[in-house]
């Protein structure tokens, strides 16, 4: 195990502890307010509290006539019976109230709900020097799942800038229409870096679904794959783009793997440009003091190794060492500049085996129609 030199503040006491709920709710309307959230404002009213408030109306209406059918029975019965059988023409009614009632509190529990877990999540992020957005509309960052379908949006940010720049954040975007139409949700963590990098990708092994495949909403070609010393592939694939091999190998030291094995192999791991992305299938922006210690423990656990990721340089960026000038250049002038390369900007991407199989059994299929074989099976199967 390795101890991180940095370790973030935290203090999860505003997740948890009571507040005034008339405190959440003006600070939901603040929040709402024009040109406070960047992107379009979250709704006050979230989609199962809608979905509850029309059918509360949908049972009011329906039920309503039923309502006064049995009320005029039950007064009816009041004046021809006596004893406990008075009260069965009621029973259909109290139902109906207990609906109405039972929806109704749902729908304003949510609501409340909503506005609590805002304040709390603003509260926790000043107490830990940071701050709070609602909400963000698509997310311009270079990761692999911000390029994902239709939809996209962020919401309960928490933002840091000291040491440097980290984002905590829950992330959805939709994919399909209609009957077809996927919502895929994610949780990052996103840290700004000093230098861009070549496009590395660690694909945890621990979450990977059925079979051994991967969670993560892009394939990859294969042959970039990097196999590493130690444990390492026991824990992470790592992809990097062809010829970066060494790069990769400077940057993935000894030391730090063993941050990343012990902190964060239940993280996909993903290096973009100038940032580092760390993606879950799970909401990593809510009010369990658990999930903020353990994300705030990988993150410190990096902090301190990103420095040294500072000084590296594509070399086949290096400035054409015979120089122009009449008198050599200085040293410094012919180390390269931050960057990198074409090639390494992004991976390559490979064809998903649902793909390949599904192209597969079209083409089989197809195989089997021209040659008659298939006709042929079905008619000795019906036939029998």
């Amino acid at each position: 195990m390795t101890t991180p030199a940095h370790v973030l503040p935290f203090d999860a006491r505003p997740l948890t502890e009571p507040i005034d709920p008339r405190a959440a709710r003006a600070f939901a309307r603040e929040l709402r307010a024009p040109g406070r959230a960047s992107g379009r404002a979250p709704s006050l009213f979230p989609g199962s509290a809608v979905f509850g408030l029309i059918i509360a109306v949908v049972i009011l209406f329906v039920f309503a006539s039923v309502g006064v059918t049995v009320v005029t029975a039950f007064i009816g019965a009041m004046a021809d019976a006596s004893g406990p059988s008075m009260f069965i023409p009621l029973l259909p009614l109290l139902l109906v109230a207990g609906v109405a009632i039972a929806v109704g509190s749902a729908v304003f529990r949510g609501i409340g709900g909503t506005a609590a877990r805002w304040y709390r999540l603003d509260r926790f992020a000043r107490a830990n020097g940071m701050s709070f957005t609602p909400h963000v509309g698509g997310p311009a960052l270079p990761g692999m799942i911000f390029s994902q379908g239709s939809e996209r949006a962020a919401s309960d940010l928490v933002r840091g800038h000291s040491p440097r720049f980290v984002e905590f954040a829950n992330y959805r975007y939709t994919t399909g229409s209609g009957k077809n139409k996927t919502t895929h949700r994610w949780g990052y963590v996103a840290v700004k870096l000093d230098v861009p990098l070549p496009n590395i990708v660690l694909d945890a092994t621990g979450n990977n679904g059925l079979f051994g495949g991967s969670n993560l909403p892009t394939t990859f070609d294969r042959k970039q794959r990097l196999s590493l010393e130690g444990d390492f592939d026991r824990y992470f694939s790592l992809y990097c783009p062809a010829g970066y091999e060494r790069d990769a190998l400077y940057l993935f030291t000894p030391d730090i793997m063993a941050r990343f094995i012990d902190h964060a192999a239940a993280l996909d791991v993903e290096i973009a440009d100038d940032w580092l992305f760390l993606y879950a299938k799970r909401d990593f922006s809510t009010l369990d003091p658990a999930t903020w210690a353990w994300l705030f423990s990988v993150v410190g656990a990096l902090l301190d190794k990103f420095a040294q990721w500072a000084r590296w340089r594509d070399e086949r960026l290096r400035a054409d060492a015979a120089s122009p000038l009449p008198f050599a250049a200085p040293a410094a002038a012919l180390r390269p500049p931050p960057g990198v390369a074409a090639p390494g900007r992004r991976l390559k991407r490979g064809v998903p085996w649902a793909t390949v199989i599904a192209v597969a059994g079209f083409l089989l299929f197809w195989l089997l129609m021209q040659s008659g074989l298939f006709a042929g099976v079905l008619g000795a199967l019906f036939n029998r």
